[in-house]
């Protein structure tokens, strides 16, 4: 199996050298799937990164207690075989699936999900150190993990937290080795061990990561033999890739391909609708954006009907607001702003700002990002037609995360983001909270600040009610489509492309990769 395994990546190797050589002539090796991604990994500890660029990497190597169902953000058991909820809501006791082992031989455990978070939550953890663990938020109100006997492990809350099962589905929550961490410490996102369907076997920077099937998987073996995950960051080089047979799959398909793809019998393109916002961020403490005429006038100002269907080709839906369409149960009537350059001029006189200049962060590529340069040039250009001037400077998407995430102040005024999402509570409660300034670990990047919002989202999440929440988190959506903390743009419908001799692929709503049915003819 080795000596197969590696004689497959000594293929593959070739093949990514015949495809920058002479693409024509790339081929990929047999019963290994090569992916490419839209940027290199930030990490492979699913604790530290918050991009949905690795979590289609550590999907496929971790699990959590519990996953999403296929085809929904429904949630279903995973290493945790059972789980019970007491009536107040506040207690989580779950029953843990016996004889799983994690890809060092180590033992899966209820000291083991400790383990995992009390290192995200505890400053006093020994491994704390290995951090910062930026998703934790996600879990703010656990208080205590106790281990009750070998295999039941019991979550006491601080208070009834509604989307606690979802964001325990979600990549933050998945499950990593005790043993691992110990052993490498703040390296271990460079030598994961988890217990899903496919193992780390190596990661070569800006050229590889590599994972191969887990015969030993609980819930069968992958069909796979392995998977090699390519970074591909120039959207042009994905599509010559795709075309040229140097890469099996291609997630985030540019919309000016995707016609190509589907009129050709030799590629199948999968389309999936899921919760999805792409913004650019406003920096509400400094600059033209304190001002809220200013911020509206910038929503007025941008064409986003143009930019949907003539940048992404039909591929998204305007946005109204921070929570996506896809949460069709949340309760809003929020109308996308209208594309009206004489009311963007009338609020900048209003505000008593003329030619108001701004500095406009884009980035290369990233993960929902869809066209980030061509939709970032567009903006650049609706804004300045009503007197704005913009000036962009772009950067690599992880250089980018490292500029934003940390706040604009005094750096810039607005930045392109886009979220993909398991529940409405998760990004207005990490992005647009008081609390959640990034000096307080949160992704608050503009600082934008409301108490009535503040506490709308606390009263949502610890409601255990959908229909109470629907409307809560309706009220959450007009106050922030008002406020215009953000400059609203698109929700996206997630597309890939394979080639057909791919099976069994399929498009998630959570926008993860689940390749463990997947089969290479």
């Amino acid at each position: 199996m080795k000596r197969l395994f590696r004689s497959a990546i000594a293929l593959a190797a070739l093949a990514f050298a015949g495809a920058a050589a002479a693409p024509a002539a790339a081929q990929t090796p047999p019963d290994v799937l090569v992916i490419g991604q839209i940027a290199e990994p930030q990490s492979l500890d699913p604790h530290t990164v918050t991009a949905t660029n690795d979590f289609r990497i550590l999907v496929n190597v971790y699990d959590g207690l519990v996953r999403f169902k296929d085809g929904t953000l429904e949630v279903e058991p995973a290493l945790a075989e059972s789980w019970k909820i007491s009536d107040d809501g506040k207690t989580y006791t779950f029953t843990l699936r016996q004889g799983v082992k994690f890809h060092d031989g180590s033992n899966f455990d209820a000291e083991a999900v400790k383990f995992n978070f009390d290192r995200m939550l505890k400053k006093d953890h020994p491994f704390y150190d290995t951090g910062p663990f930026p998703l934790s938020f996600n879990f703010a109100s656990v208080e205590a993990v106790n281990v009750l006997d070998e295999h039941t492990v019991e979550f006491k809350l601080s208070e009834a937290f509604a989307p606690f099962l979802s964001n325990l589905a979600y990549p933050t929550g998945l499950i990593v080795s005790p043993v691992a961490v110990e052993k490498h410490g703040k390296e271990y996102g460079r030598s994961p061990s988890g217990t899903g369907p496919f193992k780390f076997v190596e990661w070569l920077s800006n050229q590889r990561v590599v994972v191969e099937r887990n015969p030993d998987y609980w819930d069968s073996a992958a069909k796979l033999q392995a998977v090699v995950f390519r970074p591909i960051t120039d959207a042009n080089t994905r599509v010559a890739e795709m075309m040229a047979g140097g890469i099996d799959v291609m997630v985030e398909v540019p919309p000016d391909n995707l016609a190509t793809f589907e009129q050709d019998a030799n590629f199948a393109v999968a389309e999936q609708a899921g919760p999805h916002v792409w913004f650019t961020i406003l920096n509400t403490k400094q600059g033209p954006f304190a001002d809220k005429r200013v911020r509206q006038a910038a929503n007025y100002a941008v064409n986003k009907q143009t930019l949907v269907d003539d940048v992404l080709r039909g591929t998204a839906t305007v946005a109204a607001g921070p929570i996506p369409p896809a949460f069709n149960w949340v309760e809003s009537s929020v109308e996308p702003y209208a594309h009206d350059p004489e009311k963007a001029k009338a609020l900048l006189a209003e505000a008593g700002v003329e030619n108001p200049q701004v500095t406009f962060y884009v980035t290369e590529g990233g993960s929902g990002m869809l066209d980030p340069i061509t939709m970032g040039a567009a903006i650049q250009a609706d804004l300045q037609a009503v007197g704005f001037k913009v000036k962009i400077e772009t950067y690599e998407w992880n250089t980018f995360l490292g500029r934003v995430n940390p706040g604009l102040e005094g750096k810039a005024d607005m930045a392109e983001m886009a979220w993909m999402t398991n529940d409405p509570d998760t990004v207005p409660y990490l992005t647009l909270r008081t609390d959640a300034m990034p000096d307080k670990g949160g992704f608050n990047s503009g600082y934008y600040s409301n108490p009535q919002l503040d506490e709308l989202l606390e009263k949502a999440r610890r409601s255990t009610g959908q229909a109470e929440r629907g409307k809560l988190y309706g009220e959450v959506q007009s106050i922030v489509h008002d406020d215009a903390p953000w400059l609203f743009v698109a929700n996206w419908k997630q597309n890939a492309v394979t080639t057909a001799a791919v099976k069994g692929f399929k498009l998630q709503p959570s926008f993860l990769l689940d390749l463990h049915g997947v089969t290479k003819e």
